[in-house]
């Protein structure tokens, strides 16, 4: 029986989240990953389902079956699963976990600011729709 594909939780209208998903259709050529925005019903859904607030989002959210990876974490599961050479930013895992998700929470609370948000969620493309998961 096939595993389900782990499903990446972003924040929709963040510009920085939306290239982060767009990095990940482009370089996740064996479609080990699904993406979904955390605005969208499906979203809301995972989110409330793993004991998320659906109202903020503040990290980006691997959903592998029952287990969820935030924060660095989450960075380093997509990393490793993507292969050579993305495979190789895991060794900065070498740096304590705190100090990681430090970093990350200091990009993440700064976000807007920094990159900018969409008014709105952006639609897939019609080539990429199959990777995203279905309201």
């Amino acid at each position: 029986m096939d595993e389900p594909t782990p499903v990446i939780l972003f924040d929709g209208v963040c510009k920085l989240c939306s290239a982060w998903a767009n990095f990940i259709i482009e370089h996740d050529i064996d479609h080990r990953f699904r993406l979904c925005s955390v605005q969208s019903p499906a979203g809301q859904r995972l989110l409330a389902r793993h004991g998320y607030p659906t109202d903020t989002f503040e990290t980006m959210l691997v959903v592998d079956g029952e287990r969820c990876f935030e924060k660095s974490a989450a960075f380093f599961v997509v990393m490793a699963r993507l292969g050579w050479p993305w495979r190789g930013l895991c060794l900065f895992r070498l740096i304590p976990r705190p100090l990681r998700d430090w970093l990350y929470d200091r990009i993440a609370l700064n976000r807007y600011r920094l990159f900018g948000r969409y008014e709105l969620c952006r639609l897939p493309a019609a080539d990429h729709a199959g990777r995203f998961v279905d309201e």
